[in-house]
């Protein structure tokens, strides 16, 4: 059977894309996408290409594009040679979860994309920001934005803070831009288990929040449920409001000899967690690389190195767990 030949009607499509009917006639109407043929009886007829282009459309929109760009973004991605159908080489798609991701080389696009990004932020040009980022979303998986495009990002701007070379308002207007981006990313995406969440906070006195952030997208893209606490939380007052809604796991965030032994207190705040081992409560952070010994002074499961290494090793402890059946 060809990719190309219609053979499902909408509501089969429907069901196979998780949009409703409805959205795929409006897109028809308004986008000219999908493309679908006609029966005797003037019922749409979709083809196993279609209904791919459909996924890869949904993605970007989970990912936060809007409908209209989204759309754009796959013809664009098209009229250059790539394709969002599997079988059609060079496939463009998300890495199933678990596999490594390979770090692109100093001459691959996305290290353009990523230089262009940063000057846009040194320009305060948030427009020309935000044109590279729609454009970077048609061409890679969110994974590799976070890991390529984000992430050295923020480290080059907080290093040259440091050594004087930008002012703090422009650090602060860059690093609050891609906050927002994260942020958007975390609240939508794939639909999620039906579990608990994963609580995600900074250890008290704990600002710098950029790693955290970037390990809650990455979470809720393999659908586990993220309720992000955010910066210098109080143990105590955190212990409260987990009460009232418990969480699965608990994540802290330490960059500093500071907020590491800040975080050495937890126990005292999470007695049953401490005893009994629920919430699983896990680490990670700079001060737990740069100084390997605070991984034995800090309760709890270190949680890995890297953010990839960091979403892994909670993922296969949730579903030790039993948060997840599938």
């Amino acid at each position: 059977m060809s990719l190309d030949e219609p053979i499902y009607n909408i509501g089969v499509v429907s069901r196979m894309t998780e949009i409703p009917p409805a959205t795929l006639r409006i897109w028809e109407r308004r986008y000219g996408f999908p493309q679908a043929a006609r029966t005797e009886g003037k019922h749409r007829l979709y083809s196993e290409a279609e209904v791919q282009r459909l996924r890869w459309v949904k993605s970007r929109i989970d990912e936060g594009m809007q409908t209209r760009q989204a759309v754009k973004a796959l013809e664009n991605m098209e009229e250059a040679g790539r394709s969002a159908v599997q079988g059609q080489p060079p496939e463009i798609g998300l890495p199933a979860a678990g596999v490594p991701l390979r770090e692109p080389g100093e001459d691959s696009y996305i290290h353009v994309l990523q230089k262009r990004l940063y000057r846009a932020l040194l320009e305060h040009n948030t427009d020309l920001a935000d044109q590279i980022f729609n454009e970077a979303q048609a061409l890679y998986p969110l994974e590799v934005l976070i890991q390529s495009l984000i992430h050295p990002s923020l480290y080059e701007m907080g290093a040259a803070w440091e050594r004087g070379e930008v002012q703090i308002t422009t650090e602060h207007i860059a690093s609050h831009y891609l906050r927002q981006r994260l942020l958007l990313w975390m609240r939508t995406g794939p639909p999620s288990y039906a579990v608990p969440p994963t609580m995600l906070a900074c250890a008290p006195g704990e600002l710098h929040e950029g790693g955290l952030l970037m390990f809650g997208v990455l979470l809720r893209r393999r659908r586990w449920p993220v309720m992000y606490v955010g910066q210098s939380t109080p143990l105590d007052d955190l212990a409260k409001f987990a009460g009232q809604m418990p969480p699965l796991a608990l994540v802290f965030s330490a960059m500093s000899e500071e907020s590491a032994e800040a975080l050495q207190a937890w126990p005292q705040s999470f007695p049953d967690a401490a005893r009994m081992g629920r919430p699983i409560i896990g680490y990670g952070g700079r001060i737990f690389n740069e100084q390997p010994g605070w991984r034995a002074k800090v309760p709890g499961v270190f949680l890995g190195a890297t953010l990839e290494e960091g979403v892994a090793t909670l993922e296969r402890i949730l579903r030790d767990a039993g948060g997840n059946k599938e």
